[in-house]
């Protein structure tokens, strides 16, 4: 009888074990890293705290419209995708997992994220936000999964894919919301010798004067590029 005991209590005890392995954050499972995001540089590049070290990481295979770039104008969906980045993922805990080639050639982590187990890359895709772009080996792990999220964004005609020919093979159409720009987009962004991001308002001092590097509709615009009023 005694047997049976022990026989009961082992399997009890291998029980309670696997269930305590099972509840426990599958981030090590995975080979995911914790991570603050500490700040939001646009749709596909972030600032967070990881290994209590701050790194700037970029997102693995998907490429959002340029909304701080210095030497383009913001993309048409740069600022939807800068602020639905912002929204989701501001001051939140999130999991990065790296890619086989960790690091960028600017020295960036690079990384799928996830936020509330969903992986943030595939959401920007999955919300017209984003096209799956630089894909380069090692760091392909998601691409096909990737790509069929593309087509279900490409055939509801959501977002980036909303504008004919406006997604190329090299990018986005820097043309495209900028000669069809409509009256009143006229306030001036000029990135002056210190590297400042300033933008002019027509009838200020040097208005007429500054060549803009970008133009913008309006103020709020101007100011979620990282532009600041002219003084």
């Amino acid at each position: 009888m005694w047997r049976k005991w022990i026989v009961l209590f082992f399997g009890l005890l291998a029980l309670f074990f696997g269930w305590e392995l099972w509840q426990k954050d599958d981030s090590a499972v995975n080979n995911r890293l914790e991570a603050k995001v500490i700040d939001v540089v646009d749709g596909d590049t972030m600032k967070v705290i990881v290994n209590n070290k701050k790194e700037t990481i970029r997102l693995l295979l998907v490429d959002t419209p340029e909304s701080v770039h210095p030497t383009k104008p913001v993309q048409p969906f740069a600022i939807e995708a800068s602020n639905f980045a912002k929204e989701m993922l501001s001051d939140k805990k999130v999991e990065l997992e790296l890619g086989v080639r960790e690091r960028d050639k600017y020295g960036r982590l690079l990384v799928y994220l996830y936020i509330n187990g969903q992986m943030f890359n595939e959401m920007l895709l999955e919300n017209g936000l984003a096209r799956v772009a630089y894909v380069h080996q090692p760091n392909t792990k998601y691409v096909d999964r990737f790509l069929d999220v593309q087509k279900k964004a490409q055939h509801k005609e959501i977002g980036i894919w909303s504008i004919e020919n406006y997604v190329t093979d090299d990018g986005f159409n820097d043309k495209i919301g900028q000669d069809d720009k409509k009256e009143g987009c006229d306030i001036k962004g000029n990135i002056n010798s210190k590297g400042e991001k300033i933008y002019h308002m027509p009838g200020s001092r040097h208005y007429y004067i500054t060549k803009p590097e970008m133009m913008f509709c309006t103020e709020e615009e101007a100011k979620e590029a990282g532009f600041r009023k002219a003084e």
